[in-house]
């Protein structure tokens, strides 16, 4: 199947619920929740500057997340008239090159948005909108790599909320240990965003796309996914338990148990579990981080 436009295409307007379904919603949690984690870990109230808050999870949410997913359809169009024909774009409910202008708009709205939130929420806003490009779009196209693409998006949707939540409350650079621990998280990532690719496996090997998935199978790339999970948050406990936090090194010790058992479920079946994990290894994940981020706020924060 292919994706071709036509003048007719280029007049009309696309639809407002293809404009919503483009954007993608369902994926504005991670982003949103990790910069409410760099919030809390900066050991600075909530309360001092809600509108520091509220900007940055519209910024990290909607519009950055939002305007990833519009490039990355739109970069994958030909992809997805293969392993998702009723997308959007493919299906012609976004017609011409309405995806591309919308994710251009929303690039520009992302920097504008980010000036609001300083030097350190403007920079950390310019480089997500670069990712975000350089992950889609040629030459570029890190999409391409199952090592560089997947690290790119967890480090986008975990890592650096987390700092620019951290950083734009704090007013500087975040301490050391909230760095750390946000990057712990945003490595993690990577293997989420491995179980991600699995639904694009036809599509991905007859486009060129080289995801672990597509490069190692099914089954060893769910093996390596489910490692690069679980390592991370054991030295996220290690280090706790080195800073004096038992109780919080403990309760993630028990979600991690809880997402090495359904990692067992998963690899029985890896491609058919894998938006089953999603839903629940997944969720133990991010409950973790949020342990993790209030564990930090009085190390390395101001509270």
């Amino acid at each position: 199947m292919s994706v071709t436009y036509s003048l007719r295409d280029a007049r009309r307007l696309p639809k407002p619920r293809a404009m919503l379904t483009l954007i993608k919603p369902i994926t504005w949690f991670p982003p949103i929740w990790a910069y409410l984690c760099g919030v809390v870990s900066s050991g600075v109230p909530l309360t001092s500057a809600p509108w520091l808050v509220l900007i940055g999870m519209v910024l990290a949410g909607p519009v950055v997340c939002g305007m990833s997913q519009a490039a990355n359809d739109w970069c994958d169009r030909h992809v997805d008239a293969i392993n998702e024909p009723d997308r959007p774009i493919p299906s012609g409910a976004i017609p011409g090159r309405w995806g591309l202008w919308i994710a251009l708009a929303m690039s520009g709205l992302a920097l504008v948005l980010g000036s609001t939130l300083g030097p350190w929420g403007f920079g950390a806003t310019v480089f997500g909108v670069l990712a975000a490009w350089a992950y889609s779009a040629e030459p570029v196209r890190l999409k391409r790599s199952g090592v560089w693409g997947p690290g790119l998006v967890g480090l986008c949707y975990e890592g650096l909320p987390w700092f620019t939540g951290a950083a734009v409350l704090a007013a500087g650079a975040p301490a050391g240990e909230v760095v750390i621990i946000a990057a712990l998280y945003a490595l993690g990532a990577h293997g989420i965003m491995t179980l991600n690719d699995f639904k694009a496996l036809e599509g991905d090997r007859q486009t060129g796309v080289n995801s672990l998935p597509v490069t190692l199978g099914p089954e060893r790339a769910a093996r390596v996914a489910c490692v690069v999970m679980a390592l991370p948050q054991l030295a996220v406990i290690g280090l706790l338990l080195a800073w004096d936090r038992p109780f919080h090194a403990a309760a993630i010790g028990l979600l991690v148990l809880a997402q090495l058992w359904a990692m067992r479920i998963l690899l029985s079946d890896p491609k058919g579990r894998a938006p089953w994990y999603n839903g629940t290894g997944v969720t133990a994940y991010v409950t973790g981080m949020m342990i993790a981020a209030f564990a930090i706020r009085t190390i390395g924060g101001a509270g």
